[in-house]
């Protein structure tokens, strides 16, 4: 099968299946169709709103530390000028873990135990040096354009193994910087747009399917459905077009899930020792911990891209420390244990081999202080690990410079590490296309290399 969407099969395939809508829906046992062999068949996105400082987390850089008060020309990326800063050390000491000896901070105790499942790249950098645009360029490949998602991308590439849930689904979303494009469809067909557990901007809210429980009696709500569904087929018969035919599936998707749904994600029907896992019932990890958990089984349930954000209902990224450093601890703090929970957990299931884990955030910070205790805003080096899904464990990629500042070897932009992730799901990011306004769009536009180095 040509996977380019401008044949005709390719069109009729989407047509027919509507991402898992249908007999012909993708599915695991389906996996050849694809162009490449597929080493993952899902992905769970853990980010970090605002920028965990690099050279503070998993960026060992010694030379920053001998350095510490000096002052050291950097072109600056704010400025885009060479001037001179002061370096600061780290905040938090560093030691080596695992039998792969890859250094961490104190920051994630917890995570730093799972060492030897992680695959780091230290050399990332991205574009744009405001949150706003880099966060849509990390979602979407764009920095100021309506493009579609990457779970979006995902979706319409993959489908989802349960027709009754949908391929992409979003945990409590920031409301900020981006908002609803950051999980959105843009041209591709409504029905691959990310479905919101949750509520967006509540870092809080239970992570929950919403509206499952019909408020009339289970006769009159399918007296409305099979009434709404002949309403549909006129409309779709007297208008047939990608908006209307993607409300209808998304209609069906919703009757799906009312009748069937309802327990495939509910955390508290986990055994205690599983939500002590996470750290569900502790102040500081409880609402993080509920996420977690929530990807777990959303993963296990078929759905292809989960994303759990550590946000807060601030107009301000969590991570985001222009003047205060030392709140990263704090931070670190309720997210360490649910993450490496998470590992474990899927570990232990069986579901890491073929789960693609992906902690990052839109860009790093800068070695040099901001304030009397802060760091900037740094695209040119930072750090994302990746774990299961085929890539090496307790392998490090890349490296920035003796100061943790600009990648300088084996660089990986974001539009690689999208094609990467494509990479592992079984697509070729060149062929993943869809045709809007006389033109083939994809989600690396016209960039991006497959970082094979880093497959197991």
């Amino acid at each position: 099968m040509n996977w380019n969407t401008n044949t005709a099969s390719r069109r009729e395939l989407l047509k027919a299946s509507a991402c898992g809508f249908g007999s012909l829906a993708f599915s695991a046992m389906a996996s050849p169709t694809l162009p490449v062999m597929p080493r993952a068949k899902r992905v769970i996105f853990i980010y970090m709103q605002g920028g965990p400082s690099q050279v503070d987390t998993y960026d060992y850089k010694p030379e920053l530390i001998k350095a510490h008060d000096q002052e050291v020309e950097f072109h600056v990326p704010r400025s885009r000028q060479v001037e001179k800063r002061k370096v600061m050390k780290p905040f938090w000491d560093f030691q080596q873990y695992g039998e792969c000896g890859h250094y961490s901070s104190t920051l994630f105790p917890e995570v730093a135990k799972h060492m030897d499942d992680l695959c780091f790249i230290h050399s990332m950098h991205t574009e744009g040096v405001a949150h706003g645009p880099a966060t849509l360029f990390m979602h979407t490949g764009a920095t100021n354009l309506v493009r579609p998602s990457m779970g979006a991308w995902i979706s319409y590439g993959m489908g989802t193994e349960n027709e009754n849930l949908p391929a992409f689904v979003t945990v409590n979303p920031p409301a900020n910087k981006g908002g609803p494009r950051n999980y959105g469809n843009a041209f591709l067909p409504a029905s691959h747009q990310g479905t919101v557990l949750g509520k967006v901007g509540n870092p809080n809210a239970l992570p929950e399917i919403r509206n499952l429980k019909s408020p009339v009696s289970d006769e009159e709500a399918k007296q409305q459905h099979e009434f709404l569904t002949k309403l549909n087929s006129i409309q779709k018969e007297d208008q047939s077009s990608p908006a209307v035919e993607g409300a209808i599936k998304s209609f069906e998707l919703g009757w799906r899930m009312q009748n069937h749904a309802a327990n495939l994600v509910n955390v508290d029907r986990e055994d205690k020792s599983t939500r002590e896992l996470y750290g569900i019932g502790s102040d500081a990890t409880d609402g993080f911990g509920r996420q977690c958990l929530a990807a777990r089984q959303l993963a296990e349930s078929g759905v292809r891209f989960v994303q759990i954000s550590h946000c807060d209902n601030s107009s301000t990224p969590v991570w985001d420390q222009h003047s205060n450093m030392p709140k990263h601890e704090q931070l670190a703090n309720q997210v360490d244990k649910p993450i490496a929970g998470l590992l474990e957990d899927l570990k232990r299931r069986g579901l890491l081999e073929d789960t693609l884990v992906w902690w990052g955030a839109e860009f790093g910070r800068t070695p040099f202080s901001q304030g009397n205790n802060g760091r900037d805003h740094n695209p040119k080096g930072f750090t994302t690990w990746l774990a299961g899904g085929g890539v090496k464990p307790g392998f490090s990629y890349g490296s920035t410079d003796e100061f943790g500042f600009q990648a300088v070897e084996n660089k990986v932009h974001m539009h690689d590490l999208h094609a990467t992730v494509l990479h592992l799901l079984g697509m070729d990011h060149e062929k993943l296309t869809f045709k809007y306004a006389g033109r083939d769009f994809r989600l690396t536009d016209v960039h991006g290399r497959v970082v094979n180095e880093i497959f197991a």
